[in-house]
């Protein structure tokens, strides 16, 4: 018994045709869109790939657009299987490859629902490489003299006031590193020699910011250095008044802005599948109601369609024999030329 049989006449499968190819032109353009996402993804990736510990994280778009070319490729070429069917002397040409394209549908369908759910699962990879990557680029700050470094500071800077964000986790991280350069430091000067030699790895270690911490909403002049000094500012407890330098970790920050953008391309991509699965479906109907016709040299009279020709538990069994009978021919050519091999 063939699963989801339809009886169709000549009218129904142009009908059908008719639809399967608008919407094999339709999922064209969504794959068009897939690998514009992709190549979005890449670009915005590629702006801060030095705030990023890694590499791994550009497959994601890499995939994107893979899937994107290939589902361009694959649904053109059903559209025009789907438009010559119309015409059973130009269909005819392409009977014998129909099966195994639609088979490679099934397989890159199986595949595009992956792409989708890596979209929404690669957010987690995407905080720890955010998260090294952020401190070590906070480290390499003060490095504005070093080449290969030089571009950090700016980098970084751009970063905070674009995400309106401070720090790693928090703005006090910025504590914890030396982010002055020792160029533009006065070794001479008390303070600083206080500060280099209460630290153990001799570094100037200091309760401030950089500028581009400050929050230019604050009605307050931006206070980014002794910030946990109370007496050093008029009118000022860092326990209680509201700092005017921004609260949010950049790692936070930039995890939300590209945690959004993934779950908006998983989803889009999602919708992709489901077109591709509808139009694979589609396909199947014209090839089944095709190769059954009632007369075949009368392209007018009625057939069946399907989508499988046995029901799921008989393909599944059939194609377990196929794959045991292959199994089985392999061994027994092996233990031929092994004979072979033997005799000579």
């Amino acid at each position: 018994m063939a699963l989801m049989l339809v009886k169709f006449d000549m009218k129904k499968r142009v009908k059908l045709a008719q639809t399967i190819w608008f919407l094999y032109w339709f999922a064209v353009m969504a794959g068009v869109l897939v690998f514009s996402m992709g190549l979005f993804f890449k670009i915005e990736l590629r702006k801060r790939s030095e705030l990023m510990d890694n590499n791994e994280s550009h497959l994601l778009p890499n995939v994107l657009i893979l899937m994107g070319l290939i589902a361009c490729g694959v649904n053109a070429f059903g559209g025009k299987v789907c438009y010559d069917s119309l015409d059973p002397s130009k269909f005819i040409k392409w009977k014998p490859m129909l099966k195994p394209f639609l088979m490679f549908c099934v397989g890159f369908n199986g595949l595009l629902f992956v792409t989708a759910l890596l979209c929404f699962v690669m957010r987690i990879p995407l905080q720890f490489t955010l998260a090294e990557g952020l401190k070590n680029g906070m480290r390499f700050y003060k490095d504005t003299d070093t080449p290969g470094r030089c571009y950090m500071k700016r980098t970084l800077d751009l970063m905070q006031m674009e995400f309106r964000c401070c720090g790693n986790d928090h703005y006090r991280d910025w504590f914890e590193i030396q982010w002055v350069s020792n160029r533009y430091l006065d070794f001479s000067a008390k303070e600083v020699k206080d500060r280099i030699g209460s630290n153990v790895d001799g570094q100037y270690l200091m309760d401030g910011v950089p500028f581009s911490c400050c929050n230019p909403s604050s009605p307050r002049p931006c206070i980014q250095g002794q910030m946990t000094n109370n007496t050093a500012h008029y009118s000022y407890d860092h326990y209680t008044e509201e700092l005017n330098v921004w609260k949010r970790g950049c790692r936070e920050a930039m995890v939300s802005y590209y945690g959004g953008m993934m779950n908006t391309i998983g989803a889009l991509v999602l919708l992709v599948t489901m077109l591709e699965i509808a139009v694979t479906i589609g396909l199947q109907y014209i090839n089944s109601s095709l190769s059954s016709l009632v007369n075949p040299e009368d392209p007018e009279s009625e057939s069946e369609g399907w989508i499988l020709e046995k029901t799921v538990g008989e393909t599944f069994t059939d194609i377990m024999a196929n794959m045991k009978a292959m199994s089985k021919g392999g061994k027994v050519e092996e233990e031929a030329e092994a004979g072979v091999a033997t005799v000579s």
